[in-house]
């Protein structure tokens, strides 16, 4: 019978296995082992904790808590610590030149081509944080975090987390936006699409409808991406107004390694669930007259397979921040949507760092803007600013996330956003809560049965749309 080993051999035995680990370890992977050392350096998402060298930018202090008091179904903004600021300064025609290093070229082309257009532009505040879990799934994520063999779909990652904190290329950078934590879904009691009018006219597009947002891999903890079906979100639209539109509802599967959607779309005239096979992309959204299209909302949704993904930088640039006037549901529409532009108290800008992302389109592929660029909220990976260009180079449209802190998910997001069409003269506003009564909210657990993959089915789709 073998001798018992001493606890100091075991000891000795144990530290060398360790350091014949980390030796290995360093030896096969000193990428790896930099990109943690340079991660330990920057926030828990891979943002410079520092501010910016004349302090307009500030450091990065974490997530703030809202004053006591809060609870699901009062308004955001008067919980927030610094509701009662004063604008620093207003950008508008006369001295956007002034300020154009800092503004992306369809803000710009805002400012000088639409008028008494301005933006409010407010002192800087760095409130975005995440949990513990999704920061330490993050640090799993260097080095494990896998793009698919096709080149554009997420293959493998540790979720909820960033899969790419130090990214390398603008795809990575767009995976990061896509996947950053947002709970396992988004609840709307009630939502207006609305697309302003026609130049010279005045009647408004303007859809009512509930939705129903299901992440799947949103769970908290720390689970493997392939251990989920390779599902990016599920969505459930059920529109209430107009007459027209009123009983339409629609159930969408985004693939996290499909090109395509799964849209199905019930038609209560017809009493019929059709299956919609080319409704993504460019597309354009039904009932919209042409003004938005499927991959639009939320500043950028749906696949990355149709453009080639540029990481050009970082930048300062005046974004939507802290932008609570777009989820005031205490709010009338008509006050806030404005026949030309969102009402100017209701949009706040603020001065961040944005990482750059520039999509072309790919070589035998189309899209009506084959030419894109994307700010990227440096704190949150939330889309902040997206300008699309034509064609012939020209811009077409530039869309505005208008990003608040989550007090549900200790997080940042966006999904109240307006696009404006600089070269039709209207704009689309859209995922808000503005003139319908009740708050948007963010769901952390999956309680009740739309937090299900089975509720998105046709034949749920047909059952609970004929009730």
């Amino acid at each position: 019978m073998p001798k018992p080993e001493s606890r100091p051999a075991r000891a000795f035995r144990t530290t060398l296995l360790a350091a014949l680990v980390t030796c290995l370890l360093g030896a096969e992977h000193p990428v790896l082992a930099a990109d943690l050392a340079q991660l330990d350096k920057l926030t828990p998402s891979g943002a410079e904790r520092e501010g910016n060298k004349d302090g307009t930018i500030p450091a990065w202090q974490g997530a703030e808590a809202p004053l006591a008091g809060w609870e699901w179904g009062k308004y955001r903004r008067a919980s927030w610590k610094h509701k009662d600021e004063k604008p620093l300064f207003t950008i508008d025609a006369s001295n956007a030149n002034k300020y154009a290093d800092k503004l992306s070229a369809g803000q710009l082309a805002m400012l000088k081509e639409r008028k008494d257009y301005a933006m409010d532009v407010f002192p800087s505040h760095r409130t975005c944080g995440v949990p513990d879990f999704v920061a330490a799934n993050t640090r799993k994520n260097l080095g494990t975090a896998k793009i698919g063999d096709d080149g554009w779909s997420l293959k493998e990652a540790t979720v909820p987390g960033y899969p790419f904190p130090i990214p390398s290329n603008g795809l990575e950078a767009m995976w990061n936006s896509k996947m950053r934590y947002r709970g396992v879904g988004i609840d709307y009691k009630g939502t207006i699409t609305a697309v302003s009018p026609r130049r010279g006219a005045t009647e408004w597009i303007r859809a009512d409808s509930e939705q129903t947002l299901f992440i799947p891999w949103g769970v908290k903890g720390s689970n493997a991406l392939s251990s989920f079906p390779p599902v990016e979100f599920f969505v459930y639209f059920a529109y209430t107004a107009p007459t027209a539109l009123a009983g339409q509802s629609l159930a969408i599967t985004q693939y996290l390694n499909q090109a395509e959607n799964e849209t199905f779309y019930y038609f209560p005239g017809q009493r019929r669930v059709r299956r919609m096979p080319t409704y993504s992309h460019d597309a354009p959204q039904i009932g919209m007259e042409n003004q938005y299209t499927l991959d639009e909302p939320n500043v950028f949704n749906g696949a990355l397979d149709r453009f080639d993904w540029k990481l050009v930088g970082k930048k300062e640039i005046y974004v939507p921040y802290n932008a609570f006037g777009a989820y005031d549901f205490q709010a009338k529409f008509e006050d806030v949507a404005r026949p030309d532009f969102i009402a100017q108290d209701h949009r706040r800008y603020e001065l961040h760092r944005v990482w750059i992302v520039e999509a072309s389109v790919k070589a035998g592929m189309r899209h009506s803007a084959p030419k894109r660029t994307v700010y990227l909220d440096e704190d949150s990976w939330a889309p902040v600013l997206m300008d699309d260009f034509d064609g012939q180079g020209k811009l077409a449209k530039m869309r505005e996330g208008f990003l608040i802190p989550v007090y549900e998910t200790g997080t940042c997001d966006v999904m109240a956003m307006v696009q404006n069409n600089v070269a039709e003269g209207r704009y689309v506003f859209d995922t808000h809560t503005v003139g319908v009564g009740k708050d948007i909210r963010w769901v952390t657990e999956p309680n009740g049965p739309r937090y299900k993959a089975a509720f998105f089915t046709a034949d749920n789709l047909r059952a609970i749309s004929e009730r």
